[in-house]
C-alpha cells in the first residue's frame, strides 16, 4: 500500500507539473537558448545541415525507445494530417534552423537575436489576421516591454549600437525563418491537442517530417564540399541538442501552447536570447554584464504586463 501510495503522489506532482504552463515554457525557452550556445560550439566540430539532419534523427531514435506506445497510439491521427503535420515540421523546425544557420553567415548575432525576437508579434498579428483573435493592450504593452529587453541584450548594453545596423540577405532570410515559426506556433494549438500520446505521437510526425525534410539540405552541403562529420566534441554537442532542445523543450512547448495558445506562450519566445547570453556567461566563461540582468528583468516584466489580464481569460488563439 505505501508503495502504491508514493507512486500515486509521483503521478501527481507530474501531472501539476504538466499542467503549469508557465514553469513548461521557462524549461523550454531555457533549452532554445542552451541550442543556441552549443550551436556555436559546434562550430568547428560538425558542419550546420549535419548537425540539422542528425538531431533530428536522434530525436526519432529516442521516441522510438522511450515512448513507442505513445507514438503508436497518436500515429493514426498522424496520418490523418499528414499534409499539415509534413509542412509544419518543415517550417518550423527544419526551414527556421536552416535559415537561421545560413544567415547567421551574413549577418551578425546582434540582427538574429533583434529579428528572433519579433516572433511573438507576428504570432498576435498572425492570430488577429487569420482567425480573428483578439489583441488586447495588455498584450501589446508586453510584447514592447519583452523586445526592449530584446534590444538590450542583443546590443550588449550599448544601445548607440542599434543606430549602425546594417539590413543585409541574411536579415531577409532571419524575417522570413521567424515567420515561419510564427505559423508553426500559429498552427500548434489545433493540431497538436492537450497532451498525453496524442501530443507524443504528433511531435514524433513533426520530427520525422523534419528529418525527411533536411535529407535534400544535407545533400547540398556534401555536394558543395562543405559536409563535415562530427568530432569527438560534435558527436556531444549534437547528443545535448539533440535531447534538451530538440526533444524536451519541443515537447514542454507543444504542452504549453495546447494550454494558453499561441499568442502567450509566444511571448516567453524573448527569454531565449536572455537565456542564451547567460549560459554563455556559465558554459563559455563569457563576462556578465548588467544589461543581461536587466535584459530578463524587461522580459518577465513584459510577461507579466500580458499575463495579468490574459490568465484571467479561457484562450487567446
Amino acid at each position: 500500500m505505501p508503495a502504491d501510495g508514493s507512486h500515486n503522489r509521483q503521478r501527481s506532482l507530474a501531472a501539476r507539473f504538466y499542467d503549469h504552463p508557465y514553469l513548461l515554457l521557462v524549461l523550454a525557452t531555457l533549452g532554445f537558448g542552451g541550442n543556441a550556445v552549443a550551436s556555436r560550439m559546434a562550430v568547428g566540430q560538425i558542419s550546420p545541415m549535419m548537425l540539422t539532419s542528425t538531431r533530428w534523427g536522434l530525436v526519432l531514435a529516442i521516441l522510438l525507445i522511450t515512448c513507442r506506445r505513445q507514438v503508436a497510439d497518436g500515429w493514426p491521427r498522424v496520418r490523418s494530417q499528414w499534409r499539415a503535420v509534413l509542412l509544419m515540421g518543415a517550417c518550423g523546425y527544419t526551414a527556421f534552423n536552416a535559415l537561421n544557420y545560413v544567415a547567421a553567415h551574413y549577418t551578425s548575432a546582434v540582427n538574429l537575436s533583434i529579428i528572433q525576437g519579433a516572433i511573438p508579434l507576428m504570432v498576435l498579428l498572425g492570430g488577429l489576421v487569420l482567425r480573428h483573435a483578439p489583441v488586447r493592450p495588455a498584450q501589446i504593452a508586453g510584447v514592447a516591454v519583452a523586445m526592449a529587453g530584446v534590444l538590450l541584450v542583443a546590443s550588449g548594453g550599448h544601445l548607440e549600437t542599434l543606430l549602425k545596423l546594417k539590413f543585409n540577405i541574411g536579415d531577409l532570410m532571419m524575417l522570413a525563418a521567424t515567420v515561419l515559426y510564427a505559423g508553426y506556433a500559429l498552427a500548434l494549438r489545433s493540431r497538436a491537442g492537450g497532451g498525453g500520446g496524442g501530443a507524443l505521437g504528433f511531435f514524433f510526425g513533426l520530427a520525422a517530417a523534419a528529418f525527411v525534410i533536411s535529407l535534400p539540405l544535407l545533400a547540398i552541403e556534401w555536394a558543395r564540399g562543405g559536409l563535415q562529420p562530427p568530432t569527438a566534441k560534435g558527436w556531444a554537442i549534437m547528443a545535448f541538442i539533440a535531447l534538451a532542445p530538440s526533444f524536451l523543450s519541443q515537447i514542454l512547448f507543444i504542452r504549453a501552447v495546447a494550454l494558453i495558445g499561441p499568442a502567450r506562450a509566444g511571448l516567453f519566445i524573448n527569454l531565449v536570447p536572455v537565456f542564451g547570453a547567460l549560459l554563455a556567461v556559465l558554459v563559455l566563461g563569457e563576462p556578465l554584464g548588467l544589461h543581461q540582468v536587466l535584459a530578463l528583468a524587461l522580459v518577465l516584466g513584459g510577461i507579466a504586463v500580458a499575463e495579468r489580464k490574459s490568465a484571467i481569460q479561457a484562450a487567446t488563439a
